[in-house]
């Protein structure tokens, strides 16, 4: 350890920056999550570097780790011009993805198969690295909090068009479009900002004043809170893209058909260059199995995301580059905590009490998931708690609880959407469950029904999701942190709790890892998160899985997030 060298680091670092590098010094973090999250509060590259050297030799570049910092962003992850040496120009390319539930609103949407058709025209502050797990400059080029995370200024991209009129892409934009968000309750800024939070400080600099302390507000302005897409400042809330093709991105939407599919032609005037391919077709399914034939008969060239029953094969296709994803990616069973007979949590507990977690994980996804534990804090953050018990299947308590609740049959409709493997993980729900007295009929339906009617009805509007079924299984993508999780589906009042949880110790919990200032009073907050929702049981999460999509070897320079949104700018064929 050169102490020396740490030290001149230490002298000049904000409270924020200094409790990441000691909480690396100290062998706390790995260096990987270092990177990460110094990327994230705009440490520069330098300043990492140097941390490094100190702490150990024959450390990486972080540059050639994490590719560059906010704060000395190198060209965004993804450019044309990051693949223009190598890549062979012209050509389209067919994609399979899931059909849009509803209409491509950007404020609004709801489903991975939206989130994918507006992240096509559409872009980010910060946008997607390349490994599909973390952030990196998008529309903003940098951003740099003060020393305790409640103001945020983030640089902009200069020269940026809209694709409609060819007007410049500006901070006004920008507050416009948190102004929509905050007036919709969006899932990851509410209760983070409010109506007076974002300023334009000048065309090409942002201001965002917290409502309090957030170490991870860039994440959630970021393409892991997907409905922050960036939308011209007269873009008034409910236009859907359709309705308005414009953007930003490096594809101009050219047409689209609820019943088929859309396609998309390069932008010229992209402010990233020229990309390699001329177009995108997506071709819409309901469903993997039909996704994974016609990608075998060559009726497309890649699949925004599969499940491992339908594309085990693809895992073995020679002809296949396959990415898979070690992710939040997960399911949650929620159940009603406000009405109905799931209030009294002894019932909730009981039905979580009868998963059997590990077979469900060998029989959906042959052993590539991770154990969930009822609780949305999944083992890939660098704050998850593994010293918190882990649930597991015992029907002898099940019985036991539901008789103290004195119910010791219960018959409910256990609600699905049609997505991926989330049918047959309610048939062994239904299995599972018999064995401790629970009667569960399975009621499975399509997105575009099942969103709006079982899991967050648009009435009653307050509280959200009031009008929600008692007992129902919901997708939830990958975020690179749990804010969404945590503050749509189990704060008070969320924009999408189903469960209508309400719970004070939670509460505080959560605002305590959002003030959190590093790791380590992340990681203490996320036991505390931990422990409150095992105990009270609001929602079932049995397992993270990974995430799969995958690509013909006929082209190159694609890849995903694990929230349904495919990135072709550096896209080629072969």
């Amino acid at each position: 350890m050169d102490y020396s060298r740490l030290d001149r680091v230490r002298k000049s670092a904000t409270p924020l920056e200094l409790d990441l590098v000691e909480s690396y010094a100290r062998g706390r973090i790995t260096r990987r999550q270092f990177i990460k999250r110094a990327m994230v509060i705009g440490l520069s590259v330098p300043t990492v570097s140097a941390v490094i050297a100190a702490c150990g030799p024959g450390a990486a570049s972080p540059a050639a780790t994490a590719g560059g910092s906010a704060s000395t962003a190198p060209a965004a992850s993804g450019s044309a011009e990051a693949s223009a040496s190598s890549a062979a120009s012209g050509g389209s390319i067919k994609v399979a993805l899931q059909r849009p539930a509803a209409a491509l609103d950007p404020i609004a949407m709801q489903d991975l198969g939206a989130y994918g058709m507006l992240a096509t025209s559409f872009e980010f502050l910060a946008t997607l690295e390349p490994s599909g797990l973390d952030i990196a400059p998008g529309l903003a080029e940098s951003w740099t909090p003060n020393a305790d995370g409640s103001v945020w200024t983030f640089k902009l991209r200069p020269n940026v068009k809209w694709q409609k009129d060819g007007k410049p892409f500006t901070a006004d934009d920008v507050v416009a479009t948190m102004g929509r968000l905050v007036e919709a309750g969006n899932s990851g800024l509410k209760g983070v900002i409010d109506e007076k939070s974002t300023k334009a400080v000048d065309p090409t600099t942002v201001e965002f004043s917290l409502l309090g302390p957030n170490g991870n507000f860039p994440y959630l302005v970021s393409v892991f809170n997907a409905q922050t897409v960036i939308t011209p400042v007269d873009y008034a809330s409910g236009t859907t893209l359709d309705q308005m093709p414009d953007g930003t991105g490096a594809w101009k939407l050219d047409s689209y058909d609820q019943a088929t599919g859309a396609k998309f032609s390069r932008n010229p005037d992209w402010w990233g260059g020229k990309t390699p391919l001329d177009s995108i077709e997506y071709v819409w399914f309901d469903a993997t199995g039909p996704m994974v034939t016609a990608y075998q008969g060559g009726q497309v060239d890649a699949i925004v995301q599969f499940d491992i029953l339908s594309g085990e094969p693809l895992l073995t296709d020679a002809n296949t580059d396959v990415i898979a994803t070690r992710a939040a990616t997960h399911r949650q069973i929620w159940m009603r905590t406000d009405t109905g007979q799931f209030k009294d949590k002894r019932v909730r507990q009981a039905l979580a009490l009868t998963f059997d977690r590990e077979a469900m994980i060998q029989q959906l996804f042959k052993g590539k998931a991770d154990l969930g534990n009822d609780h949305v804090i999944a083992p890939i953050y660098a704050y998850f708690d593994p010293s918190v018990p882990q649930r597991k299947r015992d029907i002898a308590k099940a019985k036991a609880l539901l008789a103290e609740a004195g119910t010791p049959n219960v018959k409910a409709v256990l609600h699905a959407g049609q997505v991926l493997e989330i049918a047959d993980l309610a048939v062994l729900i239904q299995s599972n469950a018999k064995e401790a007295g629970f009667d569960l009929d399975v009621a499975v339906e399509s997105l575009d029904t099942f969103y709006g009617a079982q899991w967050c009805p648009a009435e009653p509007k307050d509280p959200p999701c009031s009008g929600a079924a008692e007992l129902g299984i919901v997708d939830y993508g990958h975020r690179a942190t749990p804010d969404v999780y945590l503050n749509s589906a189990l704060k008070t009042k969320g924009v999408w709790n189903s469960s209508q949880y309400s719970s004070p110790a939670f509460d505080a919990a959560f605002k305590e890892f959002q003030a959190a200032v590093g790791v380590e009073q992340q990681r203490a907050a996320c036991t505390k998160i931990e422990t409150v929702l095992l105990e009270d049981t609001p929602i079932g999460v049995p397992y993270f899985y990974n995430y799969f999509s995958g690509s013909s070897k006929k082209y190159k320079g694609l890849y995903s997030s694990a929230l349904g949104q495919m990135f072709f700018s550096a896209a080629s064929q072969v």
